[in-house]
């Protein structure tokens, strides 16, 4: 059974860093992609980076691009999001998630993926 489990999520003053982590279990995902989301009360789910499963490429939105950074540890099975820079607005919950396919493409919607964790709070006070 596929497990993704975050962790690193806390609080930080406004322009602190933060690394979320994400172990996944229950399959290898080197060559799958994956990617992190976000979630505020009452509001969807947002893209926030992604890295391909073939190529390992990332892709960011543009509200994180410069101050996050998303990769992964084949070896540990475990994907991060390395989070400078924080600001008010970046609060919120995150999520890791997976697909459940082999694939150089890069996949932005939530819809594109099949697992997900239980997500991780990340508050910054300004």
């Amino acid at each position: 059974q596929v497990q993704l489990v975050e962790s690193g999520g806390g609080l930080v003053r406004a322009g602190g860093s933060l690394r979320l982590s994400c172990a996944a279990s229950g399959r290898t995902f080197s060559r799958y992609g994956m990617g992190w989301f976000r979630q505020a009360p009452g509001k969807e789910r947002e893209f926030v980076a992604a890295l391909s499963g073939i190529g390992s490429r990332t892709y960011y939105a543009d509200s994180v691009k410069g101050r996050f950074t998303i990769s992964r540890d084949n070896a540990k099975n475990t994907l991060y999001l390395q989070m400078n820079g924080l600001k008010p607005e970046d609060k919120d919950v995150y999520y890791c998630a997976a697909r459940n396919r082999e694939t150089f493409v890069i996949a932005t919607g939530r819809h594109d993926y099949d697992y997900w964790g239980q997500g991780t709070q990340v508050t910054v006070s300004s």
